[in-house]
């Protein structure tokens, strides 16, 4: 079989493209650029823990030196700036907190590279992901194709894959899908693919800017915030914000207010009065939200009726219990227990066992009266 793998220079892809080398395929690797942000301190471009660095361009060529095949040069900077990076910076502005990564898997990875599988007569798109893909036989002869949760639930990826088709799942496949991370390690070993705990460190951070968390990118960009107050619910001024843009719900740290005893967790931010609203421990607490921009995998619930299943707010949070009821547009999901981080922006993505149904993007708390959403620049 002719497979196109994508090759980060990581150790996941690495191991895809041996491992399918290994059992006989016709493999050409093809390795993407990604803008990055170029108003960042020129130090901090080159940490290693960022996928697309100097290291990591080098390993993905030395690995299709050693395997004797075609490296392609895909350059899709200016889809990842339009598809990826504004609307991040658009939903902070907004208030929102969005999540890139769904998106660039969505109409980058799988729309760009898809495509370009078809233009070199490859039948396969591998991947390093963690997450599995298995066919399901209709009666009338037809296959569904499933998205289904990686083996290795501490490295499951399927949560940012919810926006896949059927034509992407019929040509995608994910070898390490149904292996531990460890056996990874061990392949990389038996494959002579080299790596250590320091050059091979993973990275769960957004790939476009070098810090770990995103404040510093989005004060780069972003530079119409005000501050404001954050006050408690009931109007008690408990402190200063430095822009609404900078603050997530959920968050506890780093909110610079002293003199409390307890705990105080972001709940809601009012982009009209340029607030940002805390809790106490416990008072943050969540069970309903909406979401809209539903995808579905492979099968769509019924409409209008109330359905129990499994969902998660976060990519490896757990699974919560709860009930979705849905008009084919928007959904609502009422937890049976309130959660922490319940933020506009962030996805939904709702599982049956194993299998990962579908998702939407979480716009707000369920409530009687929803308000305009209004830009917090």
């Amino acid at each position: 079989m002719k497979i196109l793998v994508a090759m980060s220079g990581g150790v996941d892809s690495s191991v895809v493209a041996h491992k399918l080398k290994e059992e006989g395929h016709e493999i050409i690797g093809v390795r993407f650029t990604l803008w990055t942000d170029p108003l960042a301190p020129p130090l901090a471009q080159i940490l290693p823990s960022k996928c697309c660095n100097a290291q990591t361009v080098a390993r993905a060529n030395q690995v299709a030196k050693d395997l004797d095949i075609p490296l392609q040069i895909l350059d899709l900077e200016q889809e990842f700036k339009r598809d990826v990076v504004d609307p991040f910076l658009q939903g902070y502005r907004e208030g929102s907190t969005p999540n890139p990564c769904i998106g660039c898997n969505r109409s980058v990875k799988f729309g760009r590279l898809l495509e370009l599988c078809k233009e070199l007569g490859c039948e396969k798109l591998a991947t390093g992901h963690y997450a599995r893909v298995a066919e399901e036989k209709q009666s009338d002869g037809s296959v569904r194709y499933l998205l289904l949760e990686g083996l290795d639930r501490t490295k499951d990826q399927s949560y940012y894959l919810y926006g896949l088709n059927q034509e992407q799942l019929s040509t995608v496949m994910f070898p390490l899908g149904g292996l531990h991370k460890s056996e990874v390690f061990e392949l990389a070993i038996q494959y002579g693919v080299p790596y250590d705990d320091t050059s091979y460190r993973e990275s769960q951070d957004l790939c476009f800017f070098p810090e770990k968390q995103p404040e510093q990118f989005l004060k780069r960009y972003i530079k119409d915030s005000k501050p404001g107050d954050i006050k408690l619910e009931d109007g008690t001024v408990v402190g200063q914000h430095k822009g609404i843009p900078f603050y997530t719900i959920g968050q506890r740290k780093g909110l610079g207010i002293g003199g409390l005893k307890i705990p105080l967790h972001v709940v809601r931010k009012d982009c009209g009065s340029n607030t940002v609203f805390v809790a106490p421990d416990g008072a943050d607490l969540k069970k309903d939200l909406s979401a809209s921009d539903l995808r579905w995998v492979s099968w769509e619930p019924p409409r209008n009726v109330k359905n129990d299943f499994q969902a998660r707010i976060h990519s490896l949070g757990t699974k919560h219990d709860g009930v979705l009821e849905h008009d084919g547009k928007t959904l609502d999901f009422r937890f049976d227990k309130g959660l922490r981080g319940i933020a506009a922006g962030q996805s939904i993505v709702l599982y049956r066992g194993e299998e990962i149904v579908g998702g939407g993007v979480i716009t707000e708390e369920m409530q009687e009266v929803k308000t305009m959403v209004q830009s917090c620049s």
